[in-house]
């Protein structure tokens, strides 16, 4: 996620006094921009972040934002920094829809905060859940074939012609194949949200990238 690991590298140790200093100057900056995020003390209550990390975390969403909001095509430009070789525009429209948790049109610090929460701290359910929505494009609380289908295209769209080894045409089809093989447990041609944790959890290799980025801020 490029908009998400953008900002991770913010300067995440700094001395008190200068993390005094920045809690003013962002008290400030908040009051004038054009979106107020919640108080710290209601975000730190509603994530798994300190008031520290989510000053961290709140400077970097500003530098990236100064109005306080991202729109579609702002997040679009931003994640395509990070795939400067493939086509960045369905899986980036997909992930935004995933963060727009409220269907606004925008993303604001409260979305991005929450999303981030649950994908870096939340417990294996959380993730697995956001994750399920991702893939849930028409939100019918099930994921099927031309579904899963168009998350993989996007996503072979965003590496770009550079992947190695080269992907085939019938690579796509193939991998969502063997999606439904080992999550449709009733082979109804849909996978439920059940369906896809007890799967994922099955699944160490799955397991163990849940855990990458736990430690990151």
């Amino acid at each position: 996620m490029g908009l998400v690991m953008g900002t991770f590298s913010m300067q995440s140790n700094k001395q008190d006094r200068t993390y005094r200093k920045d809690k003013i100057d962002d008290d400030f900056e908040m009051s004038i921009v054009c979106h107020r995020p919640e108080g710290l003390d209601k975000l730190e209550a509603q994530t798994n972040f300190s008031k520290r990390e989510l000053q961290v975390l709140y400077r970097g969403f500003k530098n990236e934002c100064p109005s306080g909001v991202v729109n579609e095509d702002t997040f679009k430009q931003i994640y395509a920094q990070f795939f400067p070789h493939g086509d960045v525009s369905s899986y980036a429209h997909y992930l935004f829809n995933a963060f727009d948790s409220a269907h606004s049109g925008s993303i604001k610090f409260e979305d991005f905060v929450m999303a981030l929460s649950i994908l870096l701290r939340g417990s294996v359910r959380e993730k697995l859940t956001w994750t399920f929505n991702l893939y849930d494009i028409n939100r019918d609380g099930y994921i099927n074939k031309e579904e899963m289908t168009d998350i993989v295209r996007a996503i072979y769209d965003m590496m770009g012609k550079y992947t190695y080894p080269a992907l085939k045409t019938d690579t796509p089809k193939q991998h969502v194949d063997a999606f439904f093989q080992k999550m449709d447990k009733n082979r109804d041609g849909v996978v439920t949200l059940d369906e896809f944790i007890l799967s994922c959890q099955e699944d160490e290799n799955i397991m163990r990238s849940l855990q990458l980025f736990e430690n990151v801020i």
